[in-house]
């Protein structure tokens, strides 16, 4: 094996078995993960009877990769599992023009989630807060003990909040802020949201309600940059016409929507192959797009001399252990192709693989237009498909 890299010229135009080769070569696909990738890297039906309920068979989705990534100066080469062709050829085109800029910078913050305690009816919504905020430390020492081997490993309960929603109705929230380490935490949150609430109930009264995590972890965030220049891009108008583009996402909701998909489109294939819980991600992202009282784009590119600078800041709640991290094979191969040491760089990948599928998106439209690039490789994938199943039939 020469040394580890994403940047593997020619990779779309060999076959699997020759891809299988390149990423023997580059990126340390050998031995069983080989003979995994190369068996289909499937998921045994025993395996699927025990992750979910009422389990008839298993549903398979292409696994791609995305190449070229360079990301805070490491290479990483990005599995993606999704249908639709054009989202991994598009990741990989557009991290090789970034690359020749330096790649994608970024930083995550730590895994903060939040949890809510809801309460309806209570009494005095004017003193909730201070009366919690009293006792604040007993709280968390409440939520702490409810997650020992967290708080054994130096995680756990960092910070509590109360909200007022409806005064007249004495509908009170508190917050609790958990650092989940490595994990996305979702578990863990709801255990410390039902372990205090008994306590704040006894300061804010009225009826307890709701006792679980949110999936707009706002302490949880991630941001990521990039720039690329206008000859990588393929000249001036075309970079105009991405900063123009994103100009419009900034002042339409309607059009961001779809500036949005384009920029989840790399990021939730990358997390399905990497067994992250892509549902909430989701919601997480287009809450936070929502949040200032519009709807807004996760990304923004501007011009800068010779070229364009991109930048992106969402919540992004990613684990490098627990849920399907251990259980499923293929996100145990995914995992061990990406490279990653822990949940705060997955979550820079990640969101790397959104800047550059928005941006190839972008660079579409901007350009030849977004459907002549999908139908030139919907054509071309249905030509293969039509053959091959040709063959099959004829045997």
């Amino acid at each position: 094996m020469t040394g580890y890299t994403s940047r593997i010229s020619g990779f779309y135009r060999g076959t699997v078995d020759e891809r299988l080769d390149a990423l023997t070569e580059h990126a340390g696909v050998a031995g069983e993960l080989r003979s995994f990738f190369a068996g289909g890297g499937g998921l045994s039906l025993e395996a699927a009877d025990r992750m979910s309920e009422n389990v008839i068979g298993v549903h398979g989705l292409p696994l791609g990769v995305a190449l070229n990534f360079l990301v805070n100066g490491v290479e990483h080469v990005v599995p993606m599992a999704i249908e639709e062709a054009s989202v991994v050829a598009a990741a990989s085109n557009a991290a090789r023009m970034v690359r020749e800029s330096g790649g994608f910078h970024g930083h995550a913050t730590a895994a903060i989630m939040t949890g809510q305690v809801q309460f309806d009816g209570a009494p005095d919504t004017d003193g909730a807060a201070a009366r919690v905020m009293a006792h604040r430390d007993a709280i968390l020492g409440l939520g702490d003990a409810s997650i020992p081997r967290m708080v054994e490993r130096g995680f756990g309960c960092r910070d509590l909040d109360v909200r007022v929603l409806d005064a007249a109705e004495g509908v009170v929230v508190v917050h609790v802020y958990v650092d989940v380490g490595d994990a996305m935490g979702a578990n863990m949150v709801d255990t410390v949201a039902e372990a205090i609430a008994p306590a704040l109930h006894e300061l804010i009264g009225g009826l307890i309600g709701l006792r679980i995590l949110s999936n707009l972890p706002s302490r949880r965030r991630v941001s990521v940059r990039c720039d690329v220049s206008d000859s990588a891009l393929g000249g001036t108008a075309v970079a105009d016409g991405v900063a123009r583009a994103s100009r419009f996402a900034s002042l339409d909701p309607y059009r961001a929507c779809t500036h949005n998909k384009g920029f989840m489109n790399g990021l939730d294939a990358a997390a399905v192959a990497l067994g992250q819980d892509w549902r909430s991600i989701e919601a997480g992202a287009h809450a936070w797009a929502a949040t200032g009282g519009g709807y807004r784009p996760l990304s923004t590119w501007k011009r800068i001399p010779g070229g364009l600078r991109g930048e992106a800041e969402l919540p992004l709640a990613v684990g490098t252990v627990g849920g399907s991290t251990r259980a499923h094979a293929g996100v145990r191969a995914a995992f061990e192709l990406l490279r990653v040491r822990d949940a705060r760089q997955l979550a820079v990948v990640l969101a790397s693989v959104g800047l550059a599928s928005n941006l190839a998106a972008l660079r579409a439209l901007a350009g030849e237009g977004i459907q002549r690039g999908h139908m030139r490789l919907h054509h071309r994938k249905a030509e293969e498909c039509a053959e091959s199943e040709a063959g099959t039939w004829a045997k």
